[in-house]
């Protein structure tokens, strides 16, 4: 329910894979998927719980966070109605939206808070070593996510031979994914630690 509920990522990956097809949206949840391995293995060593009692760090990455947002709307604004080019996305392109799923991922201090919060509540000392724990519960999150992500990539694509031939709903799409962005962004800055 965590992967499905709209937040920025799946909407991200909504708007991009409607837009530019389904290999899109798979690079960029894969790059997703590899920021949450960050954010799993900061709960396991305990790195996301310095985040959490460090106003200055939070603040520094909420500040990251919410610059990256606005720098994603901006680009959306900018994309207006755009050639779609829902055949082929070159290698570059591909890795470019890989990288930019990282980013997104890992300048979320929201998304390290939540696994502090979330996690250590089904660690079972009986079970073994917490951290190892921690690490195969992340494990079973990023499986999910991969999958959620990756079938919205695919349902969204369904929709591009629409919007193909649709300058207006690709311009309508862009403006709303530049909105989400900065409406996320606003939320993001105004997060408490």
């Amino acid at each position: 329910m965590l992967a499905v509920a709209p937040g920025p990522d799946n909407l991200y990956v909504l708007s991009q894979s409607a837009l530019h097809g389904w290999r899109t949206g798979v690079a960029i949840t894969l790059g997703l998927c590899t920021g949450l391995v960050v954010h799993v293995a900061a709960v396991a060593l305990g790195i996301a719980a310095v985040l959490k009692t460090s106003a200055l760090m939070f603040t520094a990455l909420k500040l990251l966070g919410a610059a990256y947002l606005l720098y994603l709307a901006w680009q959306a604004f900018r994309a207006g109605g755009a050639q779609l080019t829902i055949e082929r996305q070159p290698r570059q392109a591909l890795a470019a939206l890989y990288l930019r799923g990282i980013v997104m991922n890992v300048t979320n201090p929201k998304v390290a808070i939540f696994f502090l919060a979330f996690l250590p509540q089904f660690v079972d000392p009986a079970r073994g070593p917490a951290g190892w724990q921690l690490l195969a519960l992340g494990g079973v999150f990023m499986l999910t996510a991969l999958v959620i992500f990756c079938s919205i990539a695919w349902g969204a694509a369904r929709l591009g031979g629409w919007l193909h031939r649709s300058p207006r709903a690709v311009v309508a799409i862009n403006r709303l994914t530049g909105s989400i962005f900065v409406l996320l962004a606003g939320r993001l800055l105004l997060t408490e630690n």
